[in-house]
């Protein structure tokens, strides 16, 4: 059976033992004051052996140990390479993520398509572990390799019109069989408000695990909002647009009784057929009990902020 190209073989993934003891040994050391807490990694690039190096540790992330590489990989919602949670480790082998750049339109000073490595050159690629929590009520803990959104989008110089983002995913059925078939409306769109966008914690996103992100995760480019549902998290992304009204988002299309604008991870608001009290953490075990749901999937502190005076049953 010939292996899918863009594969990563277990061989090549970083254990889970190593990836720990090497990110507490580089914790203590910066405690120690033996390494700086941001080691300067500039000129941030797609690494061609698919390990990144001097990778940034971030402070914010979780001790939580992350969900074991195998289910990230295998278990996600890509529907442009099938509707099954296996579908796009199987199917995606047929994206091309190189060469890659994005479109940028709207309401910005500066305007047009650009090379993924002129968007990753100037940023330091930080090594984060977020949760990561899906509307249909599993999660995961996830250790990301990505940079701030709101340090690219700067770059792009938004004008004052700008109130919203919004982002598309590749529209191409050579590349992404599940295209041919009108399950969404396609391209996939996303969109953040601009504050939303801005926030620190909303991660422009290449990797996972140390390693360049397997197609089936997003690659080459994809967004990670940690307080949101998964499917903000939009993939593959090629363009960016910046706008003065509340752009269309694939899923509040679909179906805007079940999924609103801005689907922040919330316990207290069920979705309509189901109870969002509680999630199923993948990889835990078959009998390990449901665990509760924390309101912004835990990091209230940081970006409750962002939704002062709005009502969250309303605006879900």
């Amino acid at each position: 059976m010939t292996r899918p190209k863009n594969r990563i073989r277990p061989s090549e993934i970083t254990p889970e033992h190593v990836y720990f003891n090497r990110r507490e040994i580089l914790r203590s050391a910066v405690a120690l004051g033996l390494v700086p807490a941001a080691a300067p990694a500039f000129g941030a690039s797609i690494p061609a052996s698919g390990k990144f190096s001097n990778l940034a540790e971030w402070p914010g992330s979780l001790d939580e140990e992350p969900t074991e590489f195998e289910h990230i990989a295998t278990y996600n919602n890509f529907y442009e390479f099938g509707t099954g949670k296996g579908d796009p480790a199987r199917n995606a082998h047929t994206l091309k993520p190189h060469p890659w750049s994005v479109e940028v339109t709207g309401e910005a000073e500066k305007l047009g398509t650009f090379a993924l490595e002129d968007i990753l050159k100037p940023h330091t690629l930080e090594d984060r572990v977020y949760r990561f929590r899906c509307v249909e009520a599993w999660s995961m803990i996830v250790p990301w390799v990505g940079f701030p959104l709101g340090d690219l989008l700067k770059r792009f110089e938004p004008t004052s019109r700008a109130k919203y983002v919004q982002f598309f995913t590749l529209n191409d059925p050579e590349q992404m069989p599940g295209l041919r078939y009108p399950i969404l409306e396609w391209p996939y769109r996303e969109g953040l408000t601009m504050a939303e966008a801005m926030h620190p914690l909303t991660l422009l996103t290449v990797g996972v695990y140390g390693r360049v992100l397997p197609n089936q995760n997003g690659a080459p480019l994809r967004l990670i909002v940690p307080w949101k549902y998964g499917f903000k998290s939009i993939k593959s992304i090629v363009r960016i647009h910046f706008t003065e009204r509340q752009p269309e988002c694939t899923w509040n299309m679909y179906a805007p009784q079940e999924y609103g604008f801005y689907s922040n991870v919330n316990p207290n608001v069920d979705h309509p057929r189901w109870s969002q009290a509680t999630e199923r953490v993948l990889g835990a075990g078959l009998f390990s009990p449901r665990v509760p749901t924390l309101m912004f999937n835990g990091y209230a502190e940081e970006v409750a902020s962002l939704y002062e005076g709005l009502d969250l049953v309303k605006n879900y």
